[in-house]
């Protein structure tokens, strides 16, 4: 029997449309199957579409499932800002003021509500492993030679979803990298990684304070996220990890710039409070309706 279902299509960390990155949002998935959510995913053709159901878990206020066209994520960040977005606009109410507990595949994630026309939620908790030097030459074949990756020691951060991280020694050197497809899938499977996620520091006077990049391999295409929360939310565990902030004109935050090689302006703001990242940043909604399924 087909059905009506709420959807909206949110531009996530961005307040103009069509500068951020796009998230599906399917707002009463409750009884739609695995198959049905997949090839939804499928057929949005976004880097994630996610589907609202039911709590199961005491203290949530609803229960995300995360999908891209290959598969389910136990976790991603933008998702997580954007589905929160489309709740809160269709009129959800969460059970306590000023924040949204979602369940999903990693568990619980806190969202803040309070920062003033942002959305943000808390960096969950990561692993961090250190790379094998044995792979410094296939990274720097996957990064197309413009990263000096003996600069900064690159490392998998691992929060549900696995990025590489690695630092390159400016804004601009991260710009100009080109990744080259193959060898990039082969040293994100030695890694066990989901993915690549580079940044650089930008000037001390610029609009942010790091230029980022995440790139991933999906059926063997190379694909550059636009902006990504999960890989940001890994960045702000390394960095912390590492001692941040280290620059003390950061004070307690710092600003993310992401998109620019995609011809987008992705804007993200991280802050720590009590040793805890949060990754914030704004959302607007650009198709409202229904999705017949």
């Amino acid at each position: 029997m087909t059905e009506l279902r709420c959807f909206k299509q949110v531009d996530v960390f961005t307040d103009t449309p069509l500068l951020g990155n796009p998230l599906a949002v399917i707002l009463d998935a409750d009884g739609l199957s695995d198959q049905q959510m997949m090839a939804v995913a499928r057929w949005t053709n976004l880097s994630e579409t996610t589907f609202v159901l039911p709590p199961s878990l005491s203290g949530a206020d609803y229960h995300v499932r995360i999908f891209s066209p290959s598969g389910e994520l136990p976790f991603a960040g933008h998702p997580t800002l954007g589905t929160a977005h489309a709740l809160l606009e269709s009129g959800f109410k969460p059970k306590t003021r000023a924040r949204l507990i979602q369940q999903c595949g990693i568990g619980l994630v806190e969202i803040d509500l309070s920062c003033a026309g942002q959305l943000a939620f808390q960096a969950p908790q990561a692993q961090i492993f250190t790379v094998n030097e044995s792979y410094f030459p296939l990274l720097n074949a996957a990064v197309g030679g413009a990263t000096r990756v003996t600069w900064s020691p690159p490392v998998v951060v691992d929060m549900g979803i696995r990025w590489l991280v690695v630092r390159a020694d400016s804004a601009q050197a991260c710009l100009q990298i080109t990744p080259d497809s193959a060898a990039l899938e082969r040293l994100l499977r030695r890694c066990e990684a989901n993915g690549l996620a580079i940044y650089g520091p930008h000037p001390a006077d610029g609009q942010a304070d790091y230029e980022v990049r995440a790139f991933v391999v999906e059926l063997g295409a190379l694909v550059e996220d636009p902006v990504t929360g999960s890989a940001n939310a890994c960045l702000a565990r390394l960095l912390h990890a590492q001692g941040f902030p280290d620059n003390p004109s950061f004070a307690q935050s710092y600003r993310v710039r992401q998109g620019t090689a995609l011809q987008r302006s992705g804007r993200l703001q991280v802050y720590f409070t009590a040793g805890a990242p949060w990754i914030a940043g704004q959302s607007v909604t650009v198709v409202n309706g229904s999705f017949k399924l």
